[in-house]
């Protein structure tokens, strides 16, 4: 072959090597918008499934971090004796059936979220089991002194609430 031989195969051969990689370029492109739009409808299609159910799950466990923080808690569930160590127990087992029916929401939030809920809940658990470890002999006197004992600091519900707020707002 020639050198005008290898010239002229050389210009046939590049404008086909130049037209075939240009259309493997867009065929790939093309390839991958189609596989993103299908992601997109397929995660937009579960969103709106989904969605409901997780707003469900941050309504329920508000509502749980809400009736347990420690001012609520004690106007809603009353001694039924005199005994403090029997009104603290009530107290903490009120909050972990609380937190038994709500177990399941698990899944429908992070787990930062669901780690900052049972912190808060183990903390409200430790500042009753403190308050009970007062002079109170009453349950009455161990219901004022819970309350006092909660105005003081920032309630762990409370604290929790906002993040569980935080993380609603995340979702949009």
């Amino acid at each position: 072959m020639t050198d005008d031989g290898i010239l002229q195969l050389f210009a046939y051969l590049l404008p086909a090597v130049v037209t075939g990689v240009v259309a493997f370029y867009f065929f790939r492109l093309h390839t991958r918008n189609e596989e993103g739009r299908r992601r997109f409808l397929l995660h937009k299609d579960s969103q709106k499934n989904t969605l409901p159910i997780r707003l469900q799950a941050y309504e329920r466990m508000a509502l749980f971090l809400e009736r347990i923080s420690i001012p609520n808690l004690v106007v809603r569930v009353s001694p039924v004796s005199s005994n403090k160590n029997d009104y603290e127990k009530l107290l903490i087992k009120t909050i972990e059936n609380e937190f038994d029916h709500n177990l399941s929401q698990q899944i429908y939030m992070t787990d930062e979220c669901w780690n900052i809920i049972k912190a808060a809940k183990s903390a409200t658990i430790q500042m009753i089991r403190k308050a009970g470890m007062s002079e109170s002999d009453s349950s009455d006197k161990f219901r004022e002194d819970i309350l006092s004992a909660s105005m003081d600091k920032a309630s762990p519900s409370a604290t929790a609430l906002s993040y569980v707020k935080k993380e609603i707002s995340d979702l949009w």
